[in-house]
């Protein structure tokens, strides 16, 4: 806490009221408005956009520099040196691991893959053309019902053992749901595979051949991960903490941030783009619809370019921008139509001064949704494995959290409905 203080003056209110000014490690100035609700006040901010719900040490964003640190390591180092795993045991414990550390750690992450058989019911109960969020959803949700033994929020060895299991077996769950839309047969994990390598023979391998898969593709994925491995306080991580607020166990929180996350203006971006990319259908009309989107009486926008929070280039896109190129060679997949709009419009992000001058670059999304499409994986899959990779973000603050003396989520409201009035039977009403 600084020694600076805000002073606010109100009409009708005697005197001023002073707050005191909190200051991070990073990042602007905080004015501590708690006080206010003693005097019959509170803030008004529409999509929380200048509150600080909480206090964290685990990601802080830059926007305007375009800087993203987890733990203080830049997201470009991390993508470059580290890999998901480890950086799922960075966001959780603070620091990097020890060789030894990392060896222990990647185990038990294995050893935890399978999801017990009764899972395989679930799936059945969902039709054969469900989404996948909303297969995620549930079935993430009723692990719960699975692990009795490890759900006192209390015990951190419970949190430890629920955290891992989550980890484990979000990409099981996920690759569960496309082969459930597909009605190909489920895929038991191989334990002897990496993380990102398991995942690709969960979703693309079968029972009657061994899983080749490609060390470029398996890479693409795990950065793909990491990459979206945590965010500091969006959408879907405000949800996890305001369920865990309510001590609602860990399961039911992380279930609550696969479906925040589900909305077209969270996770749905990456989805949105191949959409936009089909729209436009052929490289004869990207100069129609580049036109279009400098249009500002024209609704139509391009998907993938710009960012809320980063005012200059996204930093995970830089990284995702080599690794697209690096997909698209070892996939065949330069001359797929898509895929050829795509880098066109790249092109002309990166060139054109419209988009110079406004600084929208290509971000995460745009890169990751051509990634996963030369993957093959289909388009409704994309949300699903941004929330796998998201997971370790989500169970990392959920953690936090709970480890810390904290409150249960209450915001206020400006309330403009009806003043108190009286009921009038239905034979008496106009």
């Amino acid at each position: 806490m600084s020694d600076k203080k805000a002073q606010l003056k109100v009409d009708g209110i005697d005197g001023t009221i002073e707050m005191p000014v909190l200051s991070g490690t990073l990042g602007p100035d905080v004015v501590d408005v708690g006080s206010l609700t003693g005097k019959g006040l509170f803030t008004y901010d529409p999509g929380f956009v200048s509150t600080a719900a909480c206090e964290s040490k685990i990601t802080y964003i830059d926007g305007a520099k375009g800087q993203l640190l987890h733990r203080g390591y830049p997201i470009e180092q991390l993508a470059e040196q580290s890999d998901y795993l480890e950086t799922c045991y960075l966001l959780m414990n603070g620091e990097l691991p020890s060789a030894e550390e990392k060896k222990g750690y990647v185990e038990t992450i294995m050893n935890h893959t399978m999801v017990h058989e009764s899972i395989v019911n679930f799936f059945k109960g969902f039709r054969y053309d469900a989404h996948p969020m909303a297969m995620m959803c549930g079935v993430v949700g009723a692990l719960a019902s699975f692990y009795h033994d490890s759900l006192d929020i209390n015990d951190p060895e419970h949190r430890r053992i629920s955290a891992h299991r989550l980890i484990a077996k979000m990409p099981t769950l996920a690759a569960m749901c496309y082969k459930h839309s597909k009605g190909q047969p489920f895929m038991y994990p191989d334990n002897n595979l990496g993380y990102a390598e398991n995942f690709l023979h969960m979703m693309f391998g079968n029972p009657c051949e061994t899983s080749k898969i490609d060390p470029v593709v398996a890479k693409a994925m795990d950065i793909i991960f990491l990459l979206h491995a945590d965010h500091e306080q969006n959408a879907s991580t405000s949800t996890v903490r305001l369920a865990g607020s309510s001590g609602a166990n860990p399961f039911a929180c992380i279930s609550s941030g696969i479906a925040a996350l589900w909305g077209p203006a969270h996770g749905g971006a990456n989805e949105a783009v191949l959409n936009m990319l089909q729209e436009i259908g052929d490289e004869s009309r990207i100069d129609e619809f580049v036109k279009r989107a400098k249009d500002k009486n024209d609704p139509f926008r391009l998907m993938g370019f710009g960012h809320r929070v980063y005012k200059n280039f996204d930093p995970r896109s830089r990284v995702m921008q080599g690794i697209c190129d690096e997909v698209l060679g070892a996939m065949g997949a330069e001359n797929d139509p898509l895929l050829r709009i795509a880098k066109k419009l790249e092109k002309i992000a990166l060139e054109d001064e419209y988009f110079v001058e406004k600084k929208l670059y290509p971000n995460v999304d745009f890169y990751s949704g051509i990634i996963m499409k030369a993957i093959g994986i289909p388009t409704d899959m994309f949300t699903v494995i941004f929330a796998t990779g998201r997971t370790a973000g989500w169970i990392a603050h959920w953690n936090e959290m709970i480890s810390n003396p904290y409150k249960i989520g209450r915001p206020r409201q400006l309330y403009t409905g009806y003043t108190q009035r009286d009921y009038v039977p239905a034979d008496k009403r106009k």
